[in-house]
């Protein structure tokens, strides 16, 4: 026999509210537990959220208001120029030539490094003696320090360094150029040289979403009659899509950003010219050794105006549908 003050389940299965209980008192429940999760919710974000802000929002805020003066870090900013650094920096033919390639990295690391990365992945994901070595081996220089890498090619790719030695020795002196002099070849040699630093992260990423391929699947294709080839087209490529468009937009981020590597590898008088600049090598130049620290301020917000949209658009077209796949929703 059931008591009147038990608790009934109605027909949907939720736990209906003590019969005992007032409408009023019910109302001011749901109340409750709203505020508390809400204060869950400005507790955890708070920090991070001041964090984004000071360290984001507020230099880029500062890095907008000085691009609009004519400022060379001395006193405060006092000739205001408006958008005139902006445009001064789209006339400049040596940005232009930093744009361009800015945008020859971004396409050249997405074409290159993908299908070396992808290629390797699949070889790394099959047993064979001397597979964690062969691991360690490719991973090894996307933990080396930029700083490291960049020194180590520009000894490697000097005029008369290791690589011309070694052609010449070889019998291949006629295939010598000026590696990191030639105003047409420093552009395609520093694509390889990132290439070969940050392959090994593309590769580990692949590894870590091959890793989640649930084996079934290949073992029903194989028992079906699928070869290697149509199983990695079928089955393993399309299960591995949510982990290329992350690697996808991670490089084009870090392409558009590249400072480091480019710095320390290109000859200064090669890059001033254009060959080898990107935008951020640029902002550096013009910037913090030229000492015009509203123009280098309203090349910074270019640079971050392109990352941005960048960014906003590959997530749209093609993050969007592993984003929307994230969110648990509840039942309709």
């Amino acid at each position: 026999m059931t008591s009147a003050s038990q608790t009934r389940t109605p027909a949907g299965g939720a736990l209906a509210p003590p019969a005992g209980l007032r409408p009023g008192a019910r109302a001011a429940s749901r109340r409750a537990e709203t505020r508390r999760k809400w204060y869950e919710i400005i507790g955890l974000t708070t920090p991070a959220v001041l964090i984004y802000v000071l360290f984001v929002l507020v230099p880029m805020g500062f890095a907008f208001y000085y691009s609009l003066f004519r400022w060379r870090g001395v006193g405060p900013p006092t000739e205001y120029v408006g958008f005139r650094n902006y445009t001064l920096a789209f006339q400049d033919p040596i940005f232009l030539d930093a744009l361009r390639n800015n945008a020859i990295i971004v396409f050249g690391s997405l074409l290159i490094q993908a299908p070396v990365a992808l290629g390797i992945a699949l070889l790394l994901n099959r047993r064979f003696r001397g597979r964690s070595a062969f691991r360690l081996l490719v991973f090894v220089p996307y933990v080396l320090a930029e700083v490291t890498v960049g020194i180590m090619w520009k000894l490697i790719l000097t005029d008369g360094g290791t690589l011309d030695a070694l052609l010449r020795s070889v019998g291949l002196g006629g295939l010598v150029q000026a590696w990191l002099a030639d105003l047409d070849v420093v552009i395609w040699t520093l694509l390889f040289v990132l290439t070969w630093k940050y392959v090994g992260f593309a590769i580990i990423l692949l590894l870590a979403g091959l890793s989640n391929v649930p084996p079934e699947l290949n073992e029903a294709a194989e028992i079906d009659g699928a070869s290697w080839w149509q199983i990695q087209r079928h089955v393993t490529l399309p299960l591995l899509g949510p982990t290329i468009r992350i690697w996808m937009f991670l490089s084009m981020i870090g392409s558009l950003q590249v400072f480091d590597m480019v710095w320390v590898t290109s000859v200064p008088a090669v890059r001033s010219l254009g060959a080898s600049a990107t935008m951020a090598t640029y902002m550096v130049d013009n910037g913090f050794f030229a000492r015009l620290w509203g123009y280098g301020n309203a090349v910074a917000v270019i640079l971050f105006a392109i990352s941005f949209v960048a960014a906003l658009l590959f997530q749209r077209f093609l993050l969007s549908r592993d984003i929307e796949g994230a969110i648990t929703r509840k039942g309709k």
